[in-house]
């Protein structure tokens, strides 16, 4: 099969990593991207090249059983987490795995004194992140940690890699993107409030009420 029709959407991929990279969000060998283009083909961003400089046709060709259709082009250790996730979800369309700084920092707090990342600190947090939830650690790049996340993201958006990083599922390469960009945002907004709150400043996050009906407005009266 030829890739080159799959051209645009290989462009977009390498796009958004470049922005990615652009944003602070991941270093210049961290980070994967894929996107499912039908129910049998997927993209992913390659291993062991410049994640700053990806061009369309570094951006690889795999099948959902998992086949390299661009040989030339070194598989991220991570296609086998991204495949699992879309064979698992039918309405994910995109994946961003990366490793920004304040939210990968979370993923690094021992579990007993664990402070969450407050999603609940402005509505458009929760609206579109809700409550991330925390993978355990297991190694990176291994089926172990592939099948983890799988089982996780079955009925989540956005993960917490323990010591590792964060991944966000969208229904679109910039609603992924947009998920792990707003994570880090309201990390950052953890902190920032954390400290404020620690010099006599009160901490006002949204309530169970407002929560509510900021998902009765994202899903319906039904929620």
């Amino acid at each position: 099969m030829s890739t080159n029709r799959f051209e645009a959407e290989r462009g977009a991929v390498a796009d958004y990593m470049r922005r990615l990279y652009d944003r602070g969000l991941t270093t210049a060998s961290g980070g994967n991207i894929s996107v499912r283009l039908d129910k049998n083909h997927f993209l992913i961003t390659p291993s062991a090249l410049d994640k700053g400089r990806l061009v369309a046709d570094q951006i690889a060709v795999v099948t959902i059983e998992g086949k390299n259709l661009t040989p030339h082009l070194r598989l991220s250790i991570e296609t086998e987490m991204h495949r699992l996730i879309l064979l698992s979800r039918d309405d994910a369309m995109a994946v961003v795995h990366a490793h920004p700084t304040y939210a990968s920092a979370f993923t690094a707090l021992t579990r007993e004194g664990q402070v969450a990342i407050d999603t609940h600190l402005i509505a458009e947090s929760y609206y579109i992140l809700e409550d991330p939830i925390f993978v355990d650690y297991r190694l990176m790049g291994t089926v172990d940690l592939a099948e983890q996340v799988a089982i996780k993201a079955f009925d989540h958006d956005v993960l917490l890699l323990e010591n590792h990083g964060v991944l966000t599922i969208g229904t679109s390469l910039l609603d992924a993107f947009d998920k792990i960009e707003l994570l880090e945002r309201a990390s950052e907004m953890t902190v920032v409030t954390r400290l404020m709150k620690s010099v006599g400043c009160e901490l006002h996050p949204l309530g169970e009420g407002r929560l509510a009906q900021l998902m009765r407005m994202k899903y319906g009266p039904a929620r």
